[in-house]
């Protein structure tokens, strides 16, 4: 029954993390996209 209980336990701990760790992910795409469409704007503007 311990055994059970510390496995969820550690299951829960590895999915959370590649949620976040995906978040994350997308997060740094998306502010890439901007710093990329920033850049875009001031070249045209040249």
């Amino acid at each position: 029954m311990k055994k059970i209980l510390v496995a969820s336990i550690m299951t829960a701990f590895v999915l959370t993390g590649c949620n976040t760790f995906k978040g994350f992910g997308q997060d740094v795409s998306k502010a890439g996209d901007k710093v990329t469409q920033t850049a875009e704007k001031t070249q045209d503007k040249m």
